[in-house]
């Protein structure tokens, strides 16, 4: 099963763009902070994720402040380029 559900906020969004087939696609960047406990001790955890958006979503999306934090949730996929994971969001609510 591919399924991710990570909380962060965004900290970055590109302009809204548009696929060949029409649909609206918005690339982000998002960035988490929690504590998670490792091996029994708590870990203090950061992460950059490369995000996309599309359709809908791209759109609720773009609206939403930079900095403001997010329930996102979607699946993990290689791009053609195949330089980096990114997180496919199919859907997003307040945390």
């Amino acid at each position: 099963m591919n399924r991710t559900d990570l909380t962060a906020g965004i900290a970055e969004l590109q302009a809204l763009r548009y696929t060949p087939a029409g649909l609206p696609a918005l690339d982000m960047r998002l960035e988490h902070e929690s504590t998670v406990q490792e091996a029994g001790q708590a870990r203090q955890v950061k992460a950059t994720v490369k995000a996309v958006a599309l359709g809908a979503v791209a759109e609720r999306i773009q609206k939403q402040p930079l900095g403001s934090i997010w329930r996102f949730s979607g699946f993990l996929a290689t791009p053609r380029n195949g330089k980096s994971v990114v997180l496919h969001i199919q859907e997003f609510q307040q945390d």
